[in-house]
């Protein structure tokens, strides 16, 4: 992994096969692609709008702007998950992890969310990816806490917490609007004082990803 330090945005991360690069207006026609390809997959862990939501819908590229000045102020790091298959001399858009709701001061702490392509599924893209973002946050932000809301259901992102040996802090009822319903959800979360000199990337498993 790249040694970490004091960033602004635009943020690089890179660990093995995958990495971790600024959402940009390009990848609109494969976000788009993957997107559909994996509505089944993704689908039901999807944020969705409340129906007291007055908020008008936003384009790819106007959410790309709005993430990218969030970033820029430091509230947000909007990353697209890269991947380089085994066969290939190429980076392939791959997912999307986006870290949000930033906070300095007395908190110091902020929220990962993520979702990878279902055809690179079980190849360690997801913990790395993760492993990455917590990283950058203790080593480059000097943050203190990363959290992740899991819905109880979501058994494939339970496991990436689970390698990357995330606290479980129990149950938050109706606490984020997904797939149509305010839904149930498990509060992972690691402070910066429980990862060791190797971080998060060292509790990765030494085969992934592949």
């Amino acid at each position: 992994m790249r040694p970490l330090a004091r960033h602004r945005w635009p943020v690089h991360l890179e660990h093995g096969r995958v990495l971790l690069r600024p959402l940009r207006r390009a990848d609109e026609r494969a976000w788009n692609e993957v997107r559909r390809r994996n509505a089944a997959w993704t689908g039901p862990w999807d944020s969705t709008r409340p129906p007291e939501s007055t908020d008008a819908p936003i384009t790819f590229p106007q959410m790309v702007g709005e993430f990218t000045r969030e970033a820029r102020a430091g509230r947000m790091l909007p990353w697209a998950i890269t991947y380089r298959p085994p066969d290939a001399d190429a980076h392939v858009f791959a997912g999307q992890l986006t870290v949000s709701g930033i906070a300095y001061g007395s908190a110091r702490w902020g929220m990962a969310g993520y979702w990878v392509d279902r055809r690179w599924a079980g190849r360690g893209l997801a913990p790395t990816a993760l492993a990455l973002a917590g990283d950058f946050l203790f080593g480059g932000l000097r943050l203190h806490r990363l959290e992740v809301a899991i819905r109880p259901e979501n058994a494939n992102s339970l496991r990436v917490v689970e390698k990357l040996g995330l606290r479980c802090e129990g149950p938050r009822p109706a606490y984020l609007h997904v797939d149509g319903a305010w839904r149930d959800h498990l509060m992972f979360a690691v402070h910066a004082d429980e990862v060791g000199p190797a971080g998060l990337v060292g509790r990765l498993p030494s085969a992934t990803p592949s």
